[in-house]
C-alpha cells in the first residue's frame, strides 16, 4: 500500500467567467479523487473568488495539517488568491489548468490556463519553487505520489545500529542537513542492542519455520540456522519496539565476529515482510528505499551496479545476500550459503526475477541533495554466482550509466524495484529543490 498523505483541495473561479461551468467541473472532480488510494482530501467546498474567501480557506487547509494543496483554476481569477492561501499553509502546490469548454457566443469561458499561468509567475516571482502545474481533465497521481514520500519521510523514524561499514565514507552524512531537507531525525543505536535482544524459544522457531519453507538450508549448519532464526526475530522485535520505519545495519566487520554470523541472510527474510533495512551503515540508501516503498514499490532491494559487461551491454545489480527472497526468479535453488566471512557469512543465494525496474539512490554531496534515477529491464539468467542479484539492460547504455555514476559521484548502493517509478522522483527533485541525476 502506498503512504497516505493528507491533500487540500480549493477551486479558484472569477464570475466574469462561465463560474457555474466551473462549479459543476469542480464537483465532478471532487468525486473522482476520492478513487485514488490512500489519500484523506480536505475540500474547501465552494468556489474561492474573493479574498476573504482565500484567507478563509487557507485556514481550514491550515487547521487540517494538509501535506500539499491543490489549487484548481476553475476560471481565471484574481492573483492574490493563490498567494493568501501559499503565504498561511507553505506546502507545495499543485496548480491545476482545466482544458478550455466549447465557447459560447464567441467569449472565452474559462480560461483557466491564464490563471495558471499568473499563479505560477506570482509564486515563482515570489520565490516560491515548490509548485507543479498540469493542464487536463484528470490529476497528476504522480505529483501526489511525490508528496506521499515527503509524508513518508515527515513521518519516518529512522535508526542506525554501529555505524557505516569500514572505509565507506562515501556513505556518511550531515544528519542536520538531511532532517534541514526532508525532515527526518536519525537515531544511533550500538550493535549490541539488537544482540542482547531478549527472544522467547516460540519467537526463535516461527522465524526458522519461515526460512526453511523459503530456502534451501542444507549448506549450513543447524547451529547457524538456528542464529539466523534468533536474528532475524530480534531485528524484527528491536524495529517494532523502537517503531523504526527503516535500519541501517553496520553488517561487518563486527557481526560475524561477534554473533556469529553475518545478518544478510534474517535481512532477507524480514525485508519480503515489508521491514525496511539497509546494508552497510547506508542510511541514504535506506532513505531511498522508504521512498520507493512510499510510491507503492514492493519489497525493495539495496544493490551495487556491479559486474558491468561494456561490450554485451549489461550489468548485475547485485549484493552478497540480501535482496528480499520474495524477488526469487522462481526457477533457481534459493538457499542459504556460508562463502564469505570465513564461513560465518550465512546469506542468501538466488537469481531475481526479471522485468521492468527502477533503480533510484537520494545522495548528497558537500551540502547538497540529488536524486539519481535509471530505469530498464532485468533479463533472466542462470545461477552462475553466490549472492542474490539480477542481470539487467538499461534504457541508456551500459557505459553511458556507468559514466554517470562515476562523473558525478554518486555512491555505490541503489534502491531497486520492480515497475517504473522514476515520474514522482523528478517530480519531487523539482518541488524540492535538488539535483535530478539521470
Amino acid at each position: 500500500m502506498k503512504q497516505g498523505v493528507k491533500i487540500g483541495i480549493v477551486c479558484l473561479a472569477r464570475t466574469t467567467f462561465d463560474y457555474m461551468a466551473a462549479r459543476d467541473i469542480y464537483d465532478r472532480i471532487k468525486g473522482e479523487l476520492e478513487q485514488i488510494e490512500n489519500v484523506e482530501y480536505t475540500f474547501v467546498p465552494e468556489l474561492v473568488i474573493e479574498v476573504d474567501e482565500a484567507k478563509k480557506a487557507a485556514s481550514q487547509l491550515v487547521a487540517k495539517n494538509v501535506d500539499a494543496v491543490v489549487v484548481i483554476s476553475g476560471t481565471f481569477h484574481l492573483g492574490h488568491l493563490v498567494l493568501e492561501i501559499d503565504k498561511v499553509v507553505k506546502k507545495p502546490i499543485l496548480l491545476w489548468g482545466l482544458n478550455e469548454l466549447p465557447y459560447n457566443g464567441g467569449k472565452i469561458r474559462l480560461n483557466s490556463v491564464c490563471g495558471v499561468n499568473l499563479n505560477a509567475s506570482n509564486l515563482y516571482k515570489s520565490g516560491n519553487r515548490q509548485y507543479h502545474a498540469i493542464i487536463g481533465d484528470k490529476i497528476d497521481e504522480d505529483w501526489i505520489d511525490a508528496i506521499r514520500i515527503r509524508a513518508a519521510f515527515q513521518e519516518a523514524h529512522l535508526g542506525i545500529i554501529g555505524y557505516r561499514a569500514h572505509g565507506f565514507f562515501n556513505l556518511n552524512i550531515d544528519e542536520l542537513n538531511t532532517y534541514h531537507e526532508t525532515g527526518i531525525l536519525i537515531d544511533h543505536f550500538e550493535l549490541h542492542e539488537v544482540f542482547d535482544v531478549e527472544l522467547t524459544e516460540e519467537e526463535v522457531q516461527e522465524k526458522k519455520k519461515e526460512l526453511t519453507e523459503v530456502f534451501d538450508v542444507s549448506g549450513i549448519t543447524e547451529e547457524q540456522l538456528h542464529k539466523v532464526g534468533a536474528l532475524s526475530a530480534k531485528f524484527k522485535k528491536f524495529m517494532n519496539l523502537h517503531g523504526l520505519s527503516g535500519l541501517a545495519v553496520r553488517c561487518w566487520p563486527e557481526f560475524a565476529r561477534d554473533f556469529g554470523i553475518s545478518p544478510c541472510a534474517a535481512m532477507s527474510l524480514l525485508q519480503s515482510q515489508g521491514y525496511i533495512l539497509g546494508c552497510e551503515g547506508d542510511l541514504e540508501g535506506t532513505m531511498s528505499m522508504i521512498a520507493h516503498k512510499a510510491v507503492g514499490g514492493e519489497t525493495p532491494f539495496l544493490a551495487d551496479l556491479s559486474q558491468v559487461d561494456l561490450e554485451e551491454n549489461f550489468a548485475l545489480l547485485w549484493h552478497c545476500g540480501v535482496a528480499p527472497c520474495n524477488l526469487w526468479d522462481g526457477k533457481c535453488t534459493r538457499a542459504l550459503d556460508t562463502y564469505f566471512a570465513g564461513g560465518k557469512g550465512v546469506t542468501a543465494d538466488f537469481v531475481m526475477k526479471d522485468g521492468d525496474f527502477t533503480m533510484m539512490r537520494l545522495d548528497s554531496s558537500q551540502g547538497k541533495y540529488r536524486v539519481f534515477m535509471q530505469k530498464g529491464k532485468a533479463v533472466p539468467m542462470d545461477k552462475l554466482l553466490k549472492g542474490t542479484y539480477a542481470k539487467v539492460v538499461f534504457e541508456k547504455s551500459v557505459k553511458d550509466v556507468l559514466n554517470t555514476v562515476i562523473n558525478t559521484g554518486v555512491a555505490h548502493h541503489v534502491s531497486m524495484v520492480y515497475g517504473d517509478f522514476t515520474r514522482p522522483f523528478e517530480i519531487l527533485a523539482k518541488i524540492n529543490g535538488w539535483e535530478l541525476i539521470q
